[in-house]
């Protein structure tokens, strides 16, 4: 660290942060190299494809796109912040269940994307759940078994999500 660097402040999964850092360094990279918190990830560096996905305020980012200057007193919560006392979020189990996560690297984002819609969405269509993770590409999935999985986690029956998950409800 280095006194020539402001001191960010800011609430990270629910604990308070401080990070000195270059005001336009990346919230990736403070995320992920400051604070070790190395769950979202770059996929492409242009937010594009929603790997880096994170919570600010509430609002889905690409911190790939986010100076952390714009973080400072903001709240940050990561696809680490899903998970509550060492239990899975359902949305997490249930893409363990349904096979939503394939080589992880479009994970963290469209678990923060599906996050975000069923917080305000609970019981999303499939057309919602398509419009609702848009911003996230996967190349390994097909999409079919991300969209069962979040499915799975608004029924809260992961072990039947598979079946019937293309049909538009």
């Amino acid at each position: 660290m280095s006194a020539q660097w402001p001191a960010i402040r800011m609430t990270v999964n629910g604990e308070s942060r401080t990070v000195q850092a270059p005001a336009m360094k990346r919230l990736l990279d403070v995320l992920r190299e400051d604070l070790h918190l190395t769950g979202a990830k770059e996929g492409c560096g242009e937010g594009e494809c929603g790997s880096c996905s994170v919570r600010m305020n509430g609002e889905l980012v690409n911190s790939c796109l986010v100076p952390v200057l714009q973080a400072a007193g903001a709240t940050i919560q990561t696809v680490e912040g899903l998970a509550r006392n060492g239990v899975l979020h359902p949305l997490q189990e249930a893409f363990l269940q349904c096979g939503g996560a394939q080589c992880g690297i479009c994970t963290p984002g469209m678990l923060m994307a599906a996050a975000q819609l069923i917080e305000r969405n609970p019981h999303p269509s499939m057309a919602q759940i398509r419009e609702g993770l848009a911003g996230n590409l996967c190349r390994c999935t097909g999409f079919m078994r991300i969209f069962a999985s979040v499915i799975a986690a608004t029924t809260q029956q992961p072990e039947s999500a598979g079946e019937g998950a293309s049909d538009a409800r």
